[in-house]
């Protein structure tokens, strides 16, 4: 679907600023395609991302896309932060300064993040609304598909603006720093690409977090297919992996809180496959194209889900979804089929028989 290229008459657009300061890695992964598709239409732009500090970092990665980090400075009703009220005319003052040509609003629906984004001052403004809210601009302003996968809202956001689409796969560059900071992890030093299996059993939030006795279990049946099994977290999550270890026949490599963002996403990167909650390193492992299994239990799958089912496998308390990638059917292949099955509880033996179909493929991961 292709529409006008609704801002040809506001060209040209030298300056870009994009809202979206929320706290996850999967948030802002998930905006780039988005954000691809922004820069192949906008080759000279300064884009410039206003998001939380942490994604600092992230600007400078993706430095093909975006040129500039401004650090999001709270607002009233916008929950990430608390709002330094003192500060936030300041910091308008200096956007408004920098005079950009397009502002937009990729924080969410925008009852609260629309009026944050027309304070900085752009000439344009575009981004989502939800009907019988505020909407700076009816023709640059679509209401807020939320029936979408994540990654889908911003492009129909995208396609809505008339930009061209550059695909909705996920990115995320490894340079040589992330695999100098991974190699000087001692405990890594004798794994073989391909020959281990990551575990990352946190989550930002417990509920969202399958239980330690099901991925000890799984971690297991792992190792007994000859494997090592490596388990992954933050520092905060040692306590999870430490008691993941521990009930475990099996030794496996327990690095919670000895790898940042860049030499985690080493490790996956020569990973045979990520085993997790639906939590940011599932995003890494789509962006790295590295086969996964993702545990629902208190998440959205439609919405949070790798779009890759072929290679990315999503168990949900809802439903199962079992995919075959080749079926015989009255003799003919069919690839991608999906089928459902209601249950209660996710199971070491449901995420097993999409560990053993996925480790059965020969999938050409992209180093």
């Amino acid at each position: 679907m292709s529409h006008r290229n609704r801002l040809s008459k506001h060209l040209p657009i030298a300056r870009i600023a994009l809202v979206r300061s929320l706290p996850g890695l999967g948030d802002l992964l998930c905006a780039v395609p988005a954000i691809r598709a922004l820069r192949a239409a906008f080759p000279q732009s300064h884009m410039t991302l206003i998001g939380l500090a942490w994604a600092k970092a992230f600007v400078e990665r993706f430095s093909d896309y975006l040129d500039e980090f401004l650090e999001f400075p709270g607002y009233p009703g916008i929950p990430e932060i608390a709002p330094p009220v003192h500060k936030i005319p300041q910091f308008f003052a200096s956007v408004q300064q920098q005079r950009f040509d397009l502002a937009l609003q990729m924080h969410g629906s925008g009852i609260i993040s629309n009026t944050f984004t027309v304070l900085l001052g752009a000439r344009v403004n575009a981004g989502f609304y939800l009907p019988g809210q505020y909407c700076p601009d009816a023709d640059y302003f679509l209401p807020y598909p939320d029936h979408e996968p994540e990654v889908w809202r911003h492009l129909r956001l995208m396609e809505y603006l008339g930009i061209p689409l550059q695909g909705d796969e996920l990115e995320f560059p490894l340079n040589k720093e992330d695999f100098s900071a991974l190699h000087k992890v001692e405990e890594v030093q004798a794994l073989q690409k391909g020959k281990y299996v990551c575990i990352h059993p946190g989550a930002s939030v417990p509920e969202r977090r399958w239980s330690v006795e099901n991925f000890a279990a799984v971690a297991d049946a792992i190792a007994a297919r000859g494997f090592q099994v490596v388990l992954t977290g933050t520092a905060p999550e040692a306590n999870l992996t430490q008691s993941i270890a521990q009930m475990m026949q099996a030794k496996p490599i327990n690095l919670a809180g000895k790898t940042n963002l860049g030499a985690l996403a080493a490790l996956l990167n020569k990973a045979e496959l990520l085993i997790s909650n639906d939590t940011g390193v599932s995003h890494l492992a789509a962006a790295l194209k590295v086969k996964s299994v993702v545990i629902f239990t208190n998440s959205d799958p439609h919405r949070w889900a790798p779009l890759d089912r072929n290679i990315h496998r999503v168990l949900s308390s809802e439903s199962v979804l079992l995919q075959t990638a080749e079926t015989q059917r009255g003799g003919d292949k069919e690839d991608n089929l999906i089928s459902s099955f209601p249950y209660h509880s996710i199971t070491p033996a449901m995420v097993m028989v999409q560990v053993d179909d996925l480790l059965s493929k020969e999938v050409a991961n992209v180093t």
